[in-house]
């Protein structure tokens, strides 16, 4: 299993790196980063003393992605780190699993369900009833399903779990 949250950096510079990659905010939803949404697989130093910044997209087809490389490449030049290098990671697939506590809080907050293991975890997250239903297996975006609460009748989008 892949953790929620970033590994232990090995160095200095890692750590740092890190640190401006939570500043990237999603562009979707600007109230969570890219490293608490889970996107930002690894920093790490390769054999050739370059570090590699491994990014994985919430869905295969994401049209966010390349604004999110774009964002990250301009907070790697302006914090001084013109040099790492952007990897798309395609495997393992992207996973709501993978969002950190504090993500996952974040988008609650917002108004946004994170389906967990099984359908009859997810609750509203509004009022946090279980009893709701599925409207649509697209929401806002792809990587996303439209539900509605039945309870207190308020729509609402969940990450999909793959």
């Amino acid at each position: 299993m892949v953790s929620a949250s970033p590994p232990e950096p090995t160095g200095g510079r890692e750590q740092q790196i890190w640190r401006t990659l939570e500043s990237v905010m999603d562009p979707e939803i600007p109230v969570v980063n890219i490293v608490e949404l889970g996107i930002v697989r690894q920093v790490h130093t390769g054999a050739d003393g370059r570090v590699r910044v491994g990014i994985t997209p919430t869905y295969s087809g994401c049209p966010a992605t390349e604004v999110i490389s774009r964002s990250i490449r301009d907070a790697l030049d302006q914090n001084g780190f013109g040099d790492v290098l952007l990897d798309t990671v395609l495997w393992p697939p992207w996973s709501s699993e993978w969002l950190s506590e504090s993500g996952r809080r974040k988008l609650e907050a917002f108004g946004i369900a994170v389906e967990g293991k099984t359908p009859e975890s997810l609750a509203c997250p509004r009022c946090a009833s279980h009893h709701v239903e599925r409207v649509s297996e697209f929401g806002s975006t792809p990587c996303k399903a439209h539900y509605r609460c039945l309870e207190c009748l308020e729509p609402f989008d969940t990450f999909k779990c793959l």
